[in-house]
């Protein structure tokens, strides 16, 4: 069994560090790491066969510039000492191991930033990890962040939303790892011996989400024709404003996996299901931050209201044109949102434009939420290959499964003598494909949305969408 550390005290009579970024230290670390990231081999390791690569003298003088960096830089961040100190540690024995698959296991348990969350904490992160929706090889990352935790979320916290994991985060800079479509700081994704009994943190990266939405909402908005409220339209334009909704929806969203009527792992870890089961999951979270917006809207919650556009614009704009058509879970639910709201008419496509009642959308997007929460509750009582089809009636009650899905025929068109997780074999990697009006729309978008690859808040978001894109005003009168 794995110990967990416990947190770091930190000391509250320290002076506000300095930028880490502008300390000259930084660039020699983050060059360090970039000299060693294409000597590894996918799992971490350095391969001194292989014909690009170093001596091992070359390596170890590398490494040793990271420790060096690490070291000079932990007197701005006396908060990740311990941490630093166990990284140092981690990277000599890597070396002195000859470079085999890295284990951060003891770094990993000494990095706890879930125990101090005070708004604009720096942390120095170095880890051998994959990143997300970035990079799938496990290579050596420098990451420098800020923490986002102002005084109105951790209220909030406190009071209604409990999630002492939980970290909103922000970029400062980054290796190459991060110069991608990546959002998430995830324990999960690093480099360890043995995984440990359980994690004791999780970071969002808000500051990207919302740069990212802006750029995609605002090029929408425009090919679409879709006339926004004032008070939307300014979120839109505000960076800072768009990082406040998103940390807060990413909180409320975390949280949800493991709260509500769950017949199943509330993160579905190492399970094999049909991916409509994870889109329903992640739409239902999203629609519970929803549901948990339009609550607080109505408390005074300044936030509320711009978590409801966030939800809604980024789930029916982005997510349905984002990444391949290769079991696209989020695309799924994304694509179910939008179908939902415009077959009970809060969305409309008329006359080559977008209308969307902003009166009904609350209350109807609700219902949806509903609707998933109510096959969830029934779930509990039904075997696995019985929810996993009443999953499916539900999604394509709204959404048109592919003519050639056996899925679709009903149980009779499958073998169901075999375990439920052999059926996913069955299931299409398109299951659900895109509507006329998400081809066209994908169409337009795809250029804006290959814009926002490692984009930041300190990136320029919105201005020039459309010419990064090079869209056309609407989208063309046949996507109807």
């Amino acid at each position: 069994m794995t110990e967990i550390l416990e947190p770091t005290a930190v000391r509250e009579d320290v002076p506000p560090a300095g930028r880490v970024v502008d300390h000259p230290a930084w660039p020699r670390l983050k060059d360090a790491v970039e000299e060693i990231r294409p000597w590894q081999s996918a799992d971490g390791s350095i391969d001194f066969d292989s014909g690009d690569a170093p001596s091992r003298p070359e390596a170890e003088a590398a490494v040793d510039r990271v420790i060096a960096g690490v070291e000079e830089l932990t007197a701005l961040l006396p908060h990740d000492a311990e941490y630093h100190r166990a990284l140092a540690a981690d990277l000599r024995r890597w070396a002195a191991d000859g470079f085999g698959v890295p284990d951060f296991l003891d770094s990993l348990l000494a990095f706890q930033p879930a125990a101090h969350r005070a708004d604009g904490l720096q942390h120095l992160v170095v880890f051998a990890m994959y990143t997300q929706n970035g990079n799938p090889d496990r290579n050596l990352e420098a990451v420098v962040l800020r923490m986002v935790w102002p005084d109105w979320l951790a209220e909030l916290e406190r009071t209604r939303y409990d999630n002492p994991m939980f970290c909103g985060i922000t970029f400062e800079d980054f290796t190459s790892g991060y110069d991608t479509n990546s959002a998430v700081l995830f324990p999960e994704t690093i480099a360890v011996r043995e995984a440990p009994e359980r994690f004791s943190w999780g970071g969002i990266f808000c500051d990207r989400e919302a740069a990212r939405f802006r750029r995609v909402t605002e090029s929408a908005v425009d090919i679409l024709g879709l006339e926004l409220p004032d008070d939307i339209r300014a979120m839109i334009a505000d960076q800072d404003r768009c990082q406040q909704a998103f940390v807060l929806w990413d909180m409320v969203h975390d949280r949800t996996h493991s709260h509500g009527d769950l017949p199943f792992d509330p993160f579905m870890i190492k399970q094999r299901q049909p991916f409509w089961m994870y889109g329903l999951e992640e739409l239902r979270c999203d629609l519970t931050a929803f549901k948990e917006a339009v609550k607080l809207e109505a408390d005074g919650v300044p936030q509320g209201r711009d978590v409801q556009y966030a939800v809604l614009f980024d789930r029916m704009f982005r997510f349905p044109v984002t990444g391949e058509r290769v079991r696209n879970y989020d695309g799924l639910g994304g694509q179910l949102l939008f179908a939902y709201l415009h077959q009970h008419d809060v969305v409309r496509w008329t006359d080559n434009k977008l209308h969307i009642d902003w009166d009904r959308a609350p209350e109807v997007t609700n219902r949806l939420c509903g609707e998933i929460e109510d096959l969830y509750r029934a779930g509990i009582d039904r075997p696995k290959l019985v929810h996993w089809f009443a999953a499916y009636d539900l999604v394509s009650r709204y959404l048109s499964p592919h003519p050639g899905s056996r899925w679709a025929k009903g149980p009779d068109a499958l073998d169901v003598s075999q375990p439920p997780r052999k059926l996913v074999d069955d299931v299409l990697p398109d299951e659900f494909p895109l509507s006329m009006f998400y081809e066209a729309l994908r169409k337009k978008l795809k250029g804006v949305i290959a814009s926002t690859r490692g984009i930041t808040g300190s990136s320029t978001a919105g201005a020039s969408a459309a010419q990064a894109a090079r869209v056309e005003p609407t989208v063309a009168s046949g996507a109807a």
